[in-house]
């Protein structure tokens, strides 16, 4: 009979208690994978955040608008080279449940703020010239089935129009490359938006800042609070990375809550199945003493026991891995507002050889004790408690 063949018929022994086994491997692999996911998508922004961009917010919270007009003399600051007025839409498309991350941008400059973004020449065109016109991102085309040209009922849950609520706009561009997480950003044209709405015109929520030398980025900064210190709207400004972290840390440190998570189910898995490699080989005590008393070694048994836990977190922990890339991408699919908020909700590729030296290094760690009882057993006193 062959190694493989001895470890199935130990596995399979128990059925019950190695089934239970394996779904807790199974369980602690698929949290595992979903929690790295929402790591990533938390911190997928910051990850990409352009080291010659700075975000000028007010300094008492995001929410607090700015004066358009301050745009001018930011721009006049040393070491800035562009200036794009950004302000939250608040949109989405029929359904309220679904929101979309839409921004009402100066068409021009945020091309040049953000030359990552990449329109097709004739798109590009179309938007500039066209008032009502937005782009948008390649996964909000795959998420709504929207096509070029189509007219878009859009809807903004902050500024109501003439027309209630509803912003009639037209599809000009899909950016046929995008930046970090802007696969999924909608762009409309700010004068459209501060024209037609009800309230709150001349404002905007923050200012994008393109600079010349990314090394003088904190000399900038403080050039501009500076202008609005002792005006009615005081300003904060931060490299990009930084606003997009600050924004990432409202929700709790992430990584700190994914770590503890997945420690204390790791921990508890290890517990379990520490505790059914030990079961089995006290359940076999005889036949293991039987074994050595026909020639096999410790070595022999001990590589066997090992076998036996390996098998369960190898096999748990790639049926679990494979699990949370299925409930990750059902995420996307099922759930537009998950995607909205978190564009960056991917399994990484980091996560596969990470996933790999768990399993291995779970498995060692349950079969040690089981291990270290086969090594030091007698075969006198095995066959005496047979």
């Amino acid at each position: 009979m062959s190694r493989w063949s001895l470890v199935w018929a130990n596995l399979t022994r128990r059925r019950t208690r190695s089934a239970l086994t394996l779904l807790s491997v199974v369980f602690a692999f698929t949290l595992f994978g979903v929690l790295i996911a929402l790591r990533q998508a938390f911190t997928e922004g910051a990850r990409f955040a352009g080291a010659d961009r700075l975000i000028t917010m007010s300094a008492v919270s995001l929410v607090n608008p700015l004066p358009l007009a301050d745009a001018r003399s930011i721009a006049a600051v040393p070491g800035v080279s562009k200036v794009n007025p950004q302000d939250w839409v608040g949109a989405y498309y029929r359904n309220l449940n679904h929101p979309i991350f839409g921004l009402a941008v100066r068409a021009r400059s945020v091309l040049t703020v953000y030359p990552g973004d990449q329109l097709p020449p004739a798109e590009r065109r179309a938007w500039l010239a066209d008032r009502r016109g937005i782009v948008i991102g390649p996964t909000l085309e795959r998420q709504y089935g929207w096509h070029i040209g189509e007219q878009i009922p859009l809807r903004s849950n902050i500024w109501p129009n003439h027309q209630g609520n509803t912003w009639e706009v037209t599809l000009d561009g899909i950016f046929s490359r995008v930046q970090g997480s802007h696969d999924s950003l909608l762009l409309m044209h700010y004068g459209y938006l501060d024209e037609e709405r009800l309230f709150g015109k001349h404002m905007v929520t923050f200012f994008v800042l393109r600079i010349a030398h990314p090394q003088q980025a904190g000399r900038i900064a403080r050039t501009v609070d500076e202008l609005f210190a002792n005006s009615p709207y005081p300003t904060r400004t931060a490299t990009e990375k930084s606003f997009l972290s600050n924004f990432a840390s409202q929700f709790g440190d992430i990584g700190a809550i994914v770590t503890g998570v997945v420690a204390a189910v790791f921990f508890t898995m290890l517990l379990i199945t520490g505790n059914t490699m030990a079961q089995s080989v006290r359940e076999r005590t005889s036949e293991l003493g039987l074994m050595k008393a026909l020639g096999f070694s410790a070595a022999q048994l001990c590589a066997l026991a090992l076998t036996e836990s390996l098998a369960l977190t190898v096999i748990g922990g790639v049926a679990g891995l494979a699990l949370s890339f299925g409930l990750v991408a059902s995420f996307g699919y099922f759930s537009s507002a998950l995607l909205t908020l978190l564009p960056g909700l991917e399994i990484p590729s980091s996560a596969i050889p990470q996933s790999v030296a768990l399993m291995l290094v779970l498995g060692v760690l349950a079969a040690l004790l089981p291990v270290v009882r086969v090594a030091r057993l007698q075969v006198a006193d095995a066959l005496r408690e047979a």
